[in-house]
């Protein structure tokens, strides 16, 4: 942690010093990190030695060959139960990755990395839209009119009466002067 922030405020810093301290301070650094990583391998090689020491004792085979044959019965049933152990884990892993993948995926969808192409206008008539959509096989007609019911319009009479009218300047004409007041008496009486 210590050699990470030392190194980021190496390179904040580099413009306001001098190109000879800054190399030294380099090769400081790296001089410090390779003593970091022999210790950690010099660690890791003790690590090992410990554990085979554990886990593996030191062969001592036995004499005769009654002692033998049930020796290496003994050594093939310890194979045995490592080799179930690694097919364990080793399903164990492969799921595990599996499901990594799964999630990189999901995360990938959540975060929309994908662009969105710029949709076009497209003067589409509504037939060959549902013939894109359903394919060449079927015939859809989108006639709206053909599927209407016909309906005949009965027509009545005061209605035609109202049509006949006429013009409106004949009618006033008609009404005016004696022989308009003339008939509005006789069609009153």
């Amino acid at each position: 942690m210590i050699f990470s922030l030392t190194f980021s405020s190496f390179y904040l810093f580099r413009k306001k010093m001098s190109s000879s301290r800054r190399h030294y301070l380099k090769s400081l650094m790296l001089s410090i990190a390779k003593g970091l990583l022999e210790d950690e391998a010099k660690e890791n090689e003790q690590e090992r030695i410990r554990w085979m020491a554990e886990n593996c004792p030191p062969l001592s085979l036995p004499g005769g060959t009654q002692q033998l044959q049930e020796f290496l019965k003994e050594l093939h049933h310890k194979i045995d139960v490592i080799d179930e152990e690694r097919y364990d884990l080793e399903s164990k892993v492969n799921k595990a990755t599996k499901e990594i993948e799964d999630l990189n995926i999901k995360v990938i969808d959540l975060k929309g990395k994908f662009k969105k192409p710029t949709l076009r206008k497209v003067r589409m008539s509504a037939d060959a839209m549902l013939q894109a959509l359903l394919g060449s096989k079927h015939k859809v007609s989108m006639d709206l009119r053909s599927n209407l019911k016909q309906v005949k319009k009965e027509v009545k009479e005061e209605d035609k009466e109202l049509r006949n009218v006429g013009d409106w300047r004949q009618n006033i004409e008609d009404k005016s002067g004696m022989d308009g007041r003339k008939k509005m008496f006789e069609s009153e009486g």
